[in-house]
């Protein structure tokens, strides 16, 4: 019997829906009469909509130089109807300050959003239990999970090991009983460790410069192989580090 495809989508974070007067990435799906219809790149591309009076502060003359299909940029959140899935979004209330956090922030979870799905279509298990269990308790601990997979590439164990997850199971007594265990088996923690440590570990880097040296006092040629043997020396001190 074939096993069940897993489910690799999910959402970035554990709220299922921004909060209002948030800074969140978006992509420009479609433009319409009323305005643009987006997606919300952390939030499993949600649907919301930005209308041609939130574009701008100035008069609009001509919309396609400040919206494009296929374009992806920060915008505000204005309000958030969670019965009816309405999200109304705007462009020209986003400030510098916003655009660089929500950046940052964006850059950072699409990170962590590629290590879990790879780790959950490898496994073949739902990305959304892995974020349930991991991804969410992660960004609850430590702010983000970005900052808690920085750790984990020299001390996984420090960061995966309080996690717990409760289960149900039938007791002797036939009585269905919670019982804690730890939210990440070894197959699933090994396989999280090898692709963030193969993402996130800094590589080395080689620089190199070409000094010119010139000096026109007296023996100026024995100054100069004085700063050359000095400059061979650092040289190989930082190669020991």
């Amino acid at each position: 019997m074939a096993s069940q495809t897993p489910n690799l989508e999910c959402r970035m974070y554990e709220a299922k829906y921004p909060e209002v007067d948030m800074a969140v990435m978006i992509q420009v799906k479609n433009i319409a009469d009323m305005g643009a219809y987006v997606s919300l790149l952390e939030y499993n591309n949600i649907e919301g909509m930005i209308l041609f009076s939130e574009l701008s502060r100035r008069r609009i003359r001509s919309v396609s130089s400040l919206i494009k299909v296929g374009r992806i940029e920060p915008v505000m959140v204005l309000r958030v109807d969670k019965e009816k899935g309405y999200i109304d979004l705007s462009k020209r209330r986003v400030s510098e300050e916003d655009i660089q956090t929500c950046e940052e922030r964006y850059n950072k979870s699409k990170l962590v959003h590629s290590i879990m799905r790879h780790v959950a279509e490898t496994l073949s298990i739902d990305l959304e239990d892995l974020y349930v269990n991991i991804g969410w308790p992660l960004y609850r601990r430590h702010g983000h999970a970005f900052e808690a997979f920085k750790i984990l590439v020299t001390d996984p164990d420090s960061v995966l090991g309080p996690l717990t997850r409760e289960i149900k199971e039938v007791g002797p007594d036939g009585q269905e009983v919670t019982k804690v265990v730890p939210a990440v088996t070894e197959e699933v923690k090994d396989a999280l460790v090898k692709n963030i440590r193969r993402r996130m570990t800094p590589q080395p880097m080689k620089i190199r410069a070409d000094i010119e040296l010139k000096c026109f006092q007296f023996d100026g040629v024995v100054h100069i192989k004085v700063v050359s043997l000095i400059r061979l020396s650092l040289t190989c001190e930082m190669n020991t580090l």
